[in-house]
């Protein structure tokens, strides 16, 4: 029997040919599709029966079970389900042949985007250009503005499972990932798929606070408890009571504060500075840090019983590097989201930039391609967007960068490496290279100052 369906543009494409596969795959993919791939009629059929497709995209030949065999099947089986059929080997009577048992439309190879569109506009997907947002179904929904967090690689769907088995808990969470890889967007996924969601979500970058007025804004004074203490003040804490604390960047707090945030969270009380009162408190606390903090406890810089009360359920985000598969979703993500933004219309993407775009290392993970995507936008402004389309730094990494060696390099070495060919690229400027490393200009000084960079 067929799964009731979850979601719309599901796409199976069925061909023994990899290269045929993985084009029609990245076409789809960058107008915001979901794929499957099967290699023969037999894989095909398992993703069939486990899974619910609003259209196949069928070789006719194929070793073992050919293409003819599997769409007498399709049409028996699953008949809410639209074919297309694929092959190299055209005839009139293969072509009636296919209709007669039920196929849409019938192409032939080697096919363009365009006749890939045309057939499209005989099936429940429409045609490609007019496809809605990726992020309908291609991501976790983060809150009622159909916020998501998008991904469909294998890494991330093990993220979603982990966030909605806690969201509903009070169980304390540490995010672990490098810069740009979405740490406080899974927070926030915590928190509006928990019973917390009606109430306040309070983020503190931890360290954009400067240390002595720290504990004044996490826990509220009263008025003349210090030098310019002219009223009482609220703290972060008083404000996120019965919803959700989010300490991002949690490293960077001092020990002092780190003891007073272990009795609060141990005793579930505070007060206010220059206060005797003692106020209850109900939120849930989750932290994220893009530093190992096993690191920093081995310094003596964090303490080991507060990591062990922050970690009870940890979540590592992958960087994009290692979840390639989900750059071409992203990519239409954020076209569509600024094209709307600066009122131009959606170009499309040529599937030589998607390679392109898929391959590149992205050091500065999802908030760099982001900036990418909007530098093309603001400078190219492009109808199609191509290879000439790319920022230089993306498409000249294999000859100017040389960034792997023949020596393997350790991740700080290649951190070094990069960030010193950005920073010659924009000359020094500072806020144009934060803005490519997809990082803030004072987690650049802070990397400058670490590798010792001028």
């Amino acid at each position: 029997m067929k799964n009731s369906k979850k979601s719309s543009r599901q796409v199976l494409i069925v061909d023994d040919e990899a290269v045929v596969r993985n084009g029609i795959s990245r076409a789809l993919n960058s107008k915001g599709m979901a794929t499957q791939l099967a290699a023969n009629g037999q894989e095909a059929l398992d993703y069939l029966k486990i899974q619910s497709f609003d259209l196949v995209l069928l070789d006719i030949r194929m070793p073992d079970m050919d293409g003819i065999t599997l769409l007498k099947q399709i049409h028996t089986q699953y008949q809410e389900t639209d074919v297309i059929m694929i092959t190299g080997y055209p005839s009139i009577d293969s072509a009636v042949h296919c209709t007669k048992l039920g196929a849409l439309d019938y192409l032939v190879k080697p096919f363009s985007l365009d006749d890939l569109e045309a057939a499209l506009q005989k099936t429940n997907l429409g045609t490609i250009s007019s496809q809605k947002s990726a992020t309908d179904s291609n991501g976790l929904k983060i809150d009622s503005t159909k916020k998501l967090i998008i991904g469909q690689s294998r890494p991330m769907k093990k993220i979603f499972e982990k966030i909605l088995k806690v969201a509903p808990t009070d169980s304390t969470v540490l995010i672990t990932g490098e810069s740009g890889t979405g740490k406080e967007l899974v927070a926030q996924a915590i928190h509006s798929n928990s019973h917390r969601k009606d109430k306040e979500f309070v983020a503190v970058d931890c360290s954009s606070l400067v240390e002595t007025l720290l504990e004044s804004e996490l826990f509220g004074h009263v008025k003349g408890s210090f030098t310019g203490a002219h009223q009482t003040k609220h703290g972060f804490f008083e404000l996120a009571n019965h919803g959700t604390f989010f300490f991002d960047e949690v490293a960077n707090l001092s020990l002092k504060i780190q003891a007073k945030l272990l009795r609060v969270i141990q005793e579930r009380e505070f007060m206010k500075v220059g206060d005797q009162k003692k106020i209850n408190l109900d939120i849930r606390i989750i932290s994220a840090s893009n530093s190992e903090l096993s690191e920093s406890i081995q310094k003596g810089d964090f303490r080991e019983d507060l990591y062990y009360r922050l970690s009870v359920v940890p979540i590592h985000l992958p960087p994009l590097r290692e979840r390639k598969e989900d750059v071409p979703l992203l990519t239409q993500h954020f076209l569509e989201k600024l094209s709307r933004k600066m009122k131009k219309s959606l170009p499309e993407v040529s599937l030589e930039a998607m390679d392109i775009l898929t391959e590149y290392a992205w050091p500065g993970n999802v908030r760099e391609l982001e900036h990418s995507m909007e530098r093309i936008l603001i400078l190219e402004d492009p109808d199609v967007i191509r290879v000439r389309n790319l920022p230089s730094f993306i498409t000249q990494r294999q000859g100017e960068l040389q960034m792997f060696s023949e020596e393997p390099l350790t991740l700080e070495e290649l951190e070094n490496e990069y960030i010193t060919f950005v920073l010659k690229r924009t000359k020094g400027k500072k806020t144009e290279a934060a803005n490519i490393l997809g990082i803030n200009r004072k987690t650049l000084a802070a990397k400058i100052k670490k590798y010792g960079l001028h």
